[in-house]
């Protein structure tokens, strides 16, 4: 199983808050260590966490926000696209794209705060 993901961010407090108000993610674990935090969110429903570690180099600070060279990097898979998409909007969350409709499902574009490219997707039931 793999349990984690790691994202680089500038502010352990404000990627906490962006996740869990705007995404609607947990906060799983928020442990200090020295000179830096464990910081783990977990997605709505379960999956793979996000490892937020704050950048701690000067390569790592120019990384933020384009950790997949601008390619989409991470698909959050949603049982109610409408519902979530209303929501994430509501939430300030920037989209790229109008909802499409694709063979595999519906899905649309979004930002997370840094500009990390995301899906948001509600697959085609296989029923």
């Amino acid at each position: 199983m793999l349990d984690l993901v790691a994202i680089i961010v500038r502010d352990y407090d404000e990627a906490i808050d962006f996740y869990v108000n705007a995404l609607g993610f947990t906060l799983r674990e928020d442990t200090p260590q020295p000179g830096k935090r464990w910081v783990v969110v977990d997605p709505p429903g379960g999956g793979t966490g996000l490892l937020l570690a704050r950048a701690a180099t000067p390569e790592q600070r120019d990384r933020i926000g384009d950790q997949t060279a601008g390619r989409v990097g991470w698909f959050l898979t949603t049982d109610d696209f409408a519902r979530d998409h209303a929501r994430f909007q509501a939430a300030g969350v920037r989209f790229d794209e109008p909802p499409r409709h694709e063979p595999y499902g519906t899905v649309a574009v979004f930002r997370d705060l840094y500009g990390n490219r995301w899906d948001l997707i509600q697959p085609t039931s296989k029923g």
